[in-house]
């Protein structure tokens, strides 16, 4: 037997060389159950137990005991956190609130009816330490929406906050979801584009720094042969697609260049936006957006009970029963008109004129809601002058309105508006005429020369959506960073 391995002794022991010792603790390494890494929402599932794992989170709660130490750590995966049972040797000053760590050790069936199982730590690493003095969330403390929103970069670390990333991330798939099942494509549209859609002029133009820019015809230097802006609506793009394909939609951030600090406003936003080719009527439109809503939130309710919960609870207790109603009835249905005689006939005193011909406003949006049962109304054929040149005219004299949608929910007001297009070349031509943008949008018009079809669409604001479901009443707690006039950016 070679000497490197063994050497026999008087009494009849082994002396092992290093090399050796060395062999034999890698394979007692090897012969080991290795931890199986698991989410903490795996792991609370209960069907894991018996097993070794390991978890990686963030530290919710420390207890410390003469014997035992109790910690709760979160990873983000779900809104219960796991409970770690550990030896108090186990115990470090860095183990403190708001740690990140990783924890080893044996899932077992917990003795507490709080939870269904813990987990008994072998081993526990402080991979990232956490001051709790400095730390602006206390332990033991319920910060508020408005509290949290004052730390864009840490309010992700709250129990309120990621809640709503996860219901975010669920709604997302939902709506995604839901189009591919009706057979809608969709279409990524720019984010950099030459087109005011909503003409109101609330846009942010770009221009690089330190670059070489291109003069246009009036002496303007710009990168592009014209004026760049950020997208205010991909509804124009949808459209050049509408003409090749029956349903189609894009699903992403929009900006606005509105100078407000208001609870319902914000420069950057998400919209998903659709458009439907062959169709003439409103009720197809509305059927889209009611159907959008429901299987959406129907989702939610089912994917994420514990999420949505806690925001009817916390945030807005006792608004799942609006949910619920706006689930179980079907949406009210008035034209801008009997709106219009609606507020007139309130005892309420507005801000804001109700003449027809006057836009509704925010309070006027949600008394109508309110009038109409606390569900979910459409409101059709508002004033042409109101609406874009896109619009498709009613042709209704002496009104003269156009055939456009928009959708009020409670709490909110608008969340989507919509409209047919007007697909009559000569009636499109004299509107953009009319604007003065007849040779700005000379491509619109060729999509009504060739091969064009009557069409409609809408568009749906995604953190609305979110208010309405959630009963958050300020937008700025319902998207992961805000962007607003006189806002600091990260």
């Amino acid at each position: 037997m070679s000497r490197h391995i063994v050497t026999m002794l008087p009494a009849n022991r082994l002396w092992l060389s290093e090399a050796a010792l060395g062999m034999l603790q890698s394979l007692r390494y090897y012969c080991q159950e290795t931890p199986r890494k698991l989410r903490i929402c795996e792991a609370i599932s209960n069907l894991e137990v018996g097993t070794k794992i390991k978890v990686q989170g963030w530290v919710r709660s420390v207890r410390p005991q003469k014997e035992n130490l109790f910690l709760h750590v979160n990873d983000g995966s779900s809104l219960q956190s796991l409970q770690v049972v550990a030896s108090s040797e186990l115990n470090h000053r860095l183990l403190t609130f708001g740690s990140a760590v990783e924890i080893s050790g044996s899932l077992v069936t917990s003795p507490s009816r709080k939870q269904d199982v813990e987990l008994q730590a072998d081993q526990i690493d402080v991979v990232g330490e956490c001051n709790p003095v400095d730390f602006p969330f206390k332990i033991k403390e319920k910060h508020g929406l408005e509290y949290i929103r004052q730390f864009p970069h840490l309010r992700c670390k709250t129990n309120a906050f990621s809640s709503l990333l996860r219901i975010r991330s669920e709604a997302t798939t939902a709506i995604q979801q839901y189009f591919k099942e009706k057979g809608f494509i969709q279409v990524h549209t720019p984010v950099l584009t030459s087109n005011d859609c909503e003409g109101a002029g609330e846009l942010f133009q770009v221009e690089p720094a330190g670059q070489e820019k291109n003069q246009d015809e009036e002496g303007h230097q710009h990168f592009f042969s014209v004026p760049a802006y950020l997208t205010v609506s991909g509804q124009l793009h949808l459209e050049v697609m509408a003409g090749a394909f029956p349903g189609v939609y894009t699903f992403g951030p929009t900006f606005r260049a509105e100078n407000s600090q208001s609870r319902r406003h914000l420069a950057e936003f998400y919209m998903v936006e659709a458009e439907i080719s062959f169709t003439q009527s409103l009720e197809d439109l509305m059927k889209v957006m009611e159907d959008l809503f429901r299987s959406t939130t129907e989702h939610l309710l089912s994917q994420c009970p514990e999420d949505v919960a806690l925001y009817h609870k916390h945030v807005s207790p006792g608004y799942r029963d609006y949910v619920d109603l706006m689930m179980k009835k079907r949406f009210n249905v008035i034209t801008y008109t009997e709106a219009i005689n609606i507020l007139n006939s309130s005892s309420n005193k507005f801000a804001f004129k109700t003449d027809w011909g006057s836009d509704l406003q925010t309070e006027h949006e949600k008394y109508l809601v309110k009038h109409c049962g606390n569900v979910p109304l459409f409101v059709t054929d508002y004033p042409y002058a109101l609406k874009p040149f896109y619009t498709r005219d009613n042709q209704d004299q002496p009104l003269h309105t156009a055939a456009a949608v928009d959708l009020l929910v409670p709490g909110v007001g608008e969340m989507c508006g919509g409209s047919l297009r007007e697909e009559r070349l000569d009636l499109l031509k004299s509107r953009l005429a009319q604007a003065g943008l007849d040779e700005t949008y000379g491509w619109y018009l060729d999509l009504r020369r060739f091969g064009s079809v009557p069409h409609g669409g809408f568009g749906m604001g995604f953190e609305r959506y979110l208010q309405c479901v959630l009963g958050v009443d300020n937008i700025k707690d319902v998207i992961p960073f805000p962007r607003y006039s006189r806002s600091c950016l990260l």
